[in-house]
């Protein structure tokens, strides 16, 4: 080849959306059959030399659901080098994932290619709605140097039409260095032409010549080497079986051109050999915030927000909760159980895939992924269950034998890996009888119903007694499994318990115990004051509630004197665009419920929490007009819709619970939402008054900084962005943090006060894109609910403070029975206590191939940071691994720098651990 010569490297493909515009099962039918093809045309044309499956191992699953007989012929072809797996197990949606997530994703994908043969190490991002800032970093950990992407940089259309004037963005090559905030970089490959820019080559010389002359002049626009990518292949693609007659053709055709059948391996190392010195450097989040606006797909942060709500469960019972209660557990001598925690994780990330889990797919679709999340979750609650179980055991509960038998001790745990005090309610059961099949279960209850009584009072490991609220369940029937015999049915008494529980150790329980038979005297001191401090208002040590007549509420920090006026005013608009995309109607006006009528009521009132609950009824427009449905039927671009909203009205109800925590430092908001109608959108407007040019949403690994104006190419008037638990405005003497439960979409409005509204419910009728899918179940009619806490700090100084109380805040407790016994573990015990400014803890878990203590954290700032471990927490050997959990050789102790944005996962190995106990 000459050095003028260029090379077309023609990729085979099919970018394999699991479901999407069809349901999984109507997909995986197609699946099969390309499956089948691909192994046909490999087997008879030894021309045809490689196929990329994706990115993704699930594909391989999917397929050999139906055939398992045809397992080696796969591990042949990935062993030659023809079929490329991995590095993921699915393609997610990276926003709308958590950060465990994606690096389950990475490891289970990694875990299930090495079954095959060599792993891609490709960072692949062919269709993501905008690529997360921390990649790279990931990236480099998994031993990835590579990236390709198809969105987030440069002006490419919705169906990926590339803009001719690309003047002044962020590369004028396809090729450029992406770099993670903490500066670790890989090479960035852009699909300018997207990844169908050699789908369905002809054979046909006069059709050949038109297609390549078009084809090539494209790529050659954008190439910054004489190595040009041609991706053949698309959505659902079938293999072109044809494809070594086309290149072929294509080599008579234009001999200045070598045209090869390549992988992504060999073009990558043909394209390193050649790039220039100088390329463009794109910093963290690649979110198309360079184009018009129209097209960066943030509308799916909002669409069918109750999928966002039962993903974020889902993520924190597993990552959170079930992880770091086995891992505690297999401390002390219980096998950890990967499979069954690979198989939840398995079942969840199913529901990743970035048309899944960002709500833009047929009503269908979302059946499955409900009972997919139901599965995963039983599976982490069992799990769970049984670990905090093993440990309670060992638990000493010996300081409660004092008040009798009577005593139901039980351990509230803490596993968010930042300690503090909690409101939490429990149910604790004691008087158990067991009995057998023979005999009369009436007869059993009432026998319990005459030994026992439904009052008492709630006492700590210390004696101590605490205020309560209790109400007694009566008598009911429960059962347990023994690992040893016949399942023992029993009736037993019952008591719901709420109170506050003190300060919770990080990673670890306190205990308490219910003493039945009595009615005992409040704590003392605990009822000096309510927390209520007024007909409308209410206030702890730190903060001051006052409800004005239309619920809005003003918030007082009184640690700094900062006021934040005018907070839960609702908004609603009509919304003319479809599950991608917001559009508001032409001319529409928001209906808010600023100055309107509002129900205000104090609905608890006890020493520990006081709550307010406030009703309104907007009346909204029942859906948008006629225009709408003619529209979608036309496929009219939803930017030139016409339609309005109905002159038909429906109320909407929302019933907003408003609480504040004796302790607490945040005020915790609960929105029930009577949605009855359709095509529009509520959020809540949350004024945060700050004189910040930019704001900090929380973001996988990472809080990122963004400005509070789009670049000057924006066009679209919405300008929401996603975040995953928190968003953040702050200056520097005044800040609001508003942390979320599966809440994904907020924008920073530019009205002078650096409002945050946050997208509660988006009510659409259509998927969009390529053709007329109606969505009914995605208007998202009924009841919903929305969960946000409201933490102000004092400025730039504190906001890590409250962040850690943001991501504390998603995590619930853990209830466990202990009963009456000794042990060798206290009352209160913390497993993984540490320090560390500006450090966010992400997972404790238990590493496969080691059998050893995984520990992660992340510095949320750009400021090197140091992470203190109690020496308790320490064993014999700690050594810093990478994200795949390897061990890196370095070994740490109990200080451990971490560089500004580093994400850092310590190996915590005992004298002696052969990792044997796992399973």
């Amino acid at each position: 080849m000459t050095a003028s010569k260029k090379t077309v490297h023609v990729i085979s493909h099919t970018h394999w959306d699991r479901e999407w515009y069809m349901p999984y099962e109507a997909h995986h039918v197609k699946l099969i059959e390309t499956m089948d093809a691909l192994l046909h045309t490999f087997a008879n044309d030894p021309e045809f030399r490689s196929f990329y499956l994706d990115g993704q191992t699930i594909v391989v699953d999917d397929y050999l659901q139906v055939y398992p007989e045809r397992r080696e012929i796969i591990q042949r072809l990935v062993d030659e080098g023809k079929l490329s797996l991995g590095p993921w197990y699915v393609l997610q949606d990276e926003f709308l994932t958590s950060s465990e997530a994606n690096v389950r994703n990475l490891q289970i994908g990694h875990r299930e290619a090495a079954k095959f043969g060599p792993v891609s190490k490709l960072g692949y991002f062919p269709d993501s709605f905008g690529n997360m800032g921390q990649a790279a970093q990931l990236l480099r950990q998994a031993g990835i140097g590579t990236a390709v992407f198809g969105r987030g940089v440069r002006a490419t259309g919705f169906n990926n039409q590339v803009e001719e004037d690309v003047g002044g963005l962020e590369s004028p090559y396809s090729e450029l260095v992406w770099q993670s905030p903490d500066g670790s970089a890989v090479l960035g490959i852009l699909f300018a032409n997207w990844y169908n820019n050699g789908m369905e080559i002809p054979v046909d010389p006069a059709e050949a010549t038109a297609y390549w002359d078009h084809r090539l002049a494209r790529a050659e626009q954008f190439a910054s080497t004489p190595h040009l990518l041609l991706m053949n292949g698309c959505d659902h693609q079938p293999v072109q079986t044809n494809l070594s007659e086309a290149l072929r053709v294509a080599r008579d055709l234009y001999p200045d051109y070598e045209f090869v059948h390549s992988s992504f391996d060999e073009y990558v190392e043909a394209l390193r050999s050649e790039l220039p010195d100088h390329l463009s450097i794109a910093k963290g989040e690649l979110r198309g915030q360079r184009t018009d606006g129209w097209f960066t797909l943030v509308g799916t942060a909002s669409a069918r927000v109750y999928i966002k709500q039962r993903n974020q469960r889902g993520q924190t019972l597993l990552e959170k909760i079930a992880e770091p209660l086995a891992a505690i557990a297999h401390k002390l001598g219980r096998p950890y159980p990967h499979a069954m925690l690979q198989y939840a994780w398995k079942t969840l990330m199913q529901n990743h895939p970035h048309d899944s889990i960002c709500g833009c797919s047929v009503d269908e679709v979302y059946h499955e992924m409900l009972t997919r999340f139901a599965k995963s979750a039983e599976v982490a609650k069992a799990l769970s269950a049984e670990s905090a179980a093993f440990v309670a055991s060992r638990i000493d509960t010996g300081c409660f034998a004092a008040f009798g038998q009577s005593a139901a001790p039980f351990a509230v745990w803490n596993t968010s890996g930042y300690e503090g005090p909690s409101v939490v309610t429990v149910e604790v059961e004691w008087s158990h009888r067991y009995f057998k099949q023979s005999e009369n279960p009436a007869s059993v209850m009432r026998e319990v119903e005459q030994r026992t009584t439904g009052v008492g009072y709630l006492v700590n490991a210390r004696g101590e007694r605490l205020d309560v609220t209790a109400e007694d369940l009566g008598v009911r029937f429960g059962y347990e499994l023994p690992k040893d015999k016949f399942r023992q049915p029993y009736m037993a008494r019952a008591v719901r318990l709420t109170f506050e529980t003190g300060v919770l150790p990080s990673m670890g329980y306190s205990t308490f115990a219910w003493i039945s038979g009595e009615v005992a005297p409040a704590s003392v001191g605990s009822r000096e004051r309510s927390l209520i401090a007024g007909e409308r208002a209410m206030e702890n040590d730190s903060l001051r509630v006052d409800f004005a007549d239309d619920g809005s509420f003003s918030l007082l920090d009184k640690r700094n004197g900062q006021s934040y006026n005018g907070l839960g005013v609702y908004e609603n608009v009509g919304d003319v665009g479809n599950e991608y995309l917001f559009r508001s109607p032409e001319g529409d006006a928001p209906i808010t419920s600023a100055g309107a009528s509002a129900g205000i009521r104090i609905v608890e009132d006890t020493p520990y929490r006081a709550a307010f609950e406030i009703s309104h009824e907007l009346l909204v427009p029942e859906s948008a007009d006629e225009t709408l449905a003619a529209e979608i039927a036309a496929m009219v671009d939803y930017r030139d819709r016409k339609a309005r909203r109905s002159a038909k009205l429906a109320p909407l109800r929302i019933l907003t619970r408003v609480s504040l925590e004796r302790t607490g430092v945040g005020v915790q908001v609960h929105a029930r939402i009577d949605n009855r109608s359709k095509d529009h959108r509520l959020r809540v407007l949350l004024p945060s008054d700050s004189a910040a040019a930019v704001h900090y949403a929380d973001s996988i690994f990472e809080v990122a900084e963004r400005g509070n104006w789009p670049e000057k190419e924006w066009k679209n008037p919405s300008n929401c962005q996603h975040m995953s638990a928190f968003v953040d405005v702050h200056d520097a003497s005044r800040g609001l943090t508003v942390a979320t439960k599966g809440l994904n979409e907020y924008e920073v409005l530019r009205d002078g006060r650096a409002t945050i509204a946050v997208t509660l419910l988006r009510a659409v009728g259509e998927l969009g894109d390529w053709g007329v899918f109606p969505t009914p179940e995605a208007q998202c009619l009924g009841i919903q609910e929305a969960e946000w806490m409201l933490i102000p700090h004092g400025g730039a100084d504190r906001r890590f403070d409250a962040y850690r109380e943001a991501y504390r805040y998603q995590v619930p407790a853990t209830f466990v029975r202990c009963g009456l016994h000794s042990g060798e573990l206290a009352p209160e015990h913390d497993f993984l206590r540490w320090q560390g400014d500006a450090l966010a803890f992400s997972n404790l878990k238990v590493g496969e191939s080691s059998g050893d203590l995984m520990a992660r954290w992340y510095n949320l700032g750009g400021a090197s940071a140091t992470l203190a471990l109690d020496p308790g927490a320490v064993p014999s050997r700690a050594y810093r691994s990478n994200i795949l959990e390897e061990d890196e050789g370095v070994l740490a102790t109990d200080s451990v720098p971490i560089r500004g944005c580093e994400i850092v996962t310590l190996g915590l190995s005992p004298s002696g651990s052969t990792g044997e106990r796992s399973c």
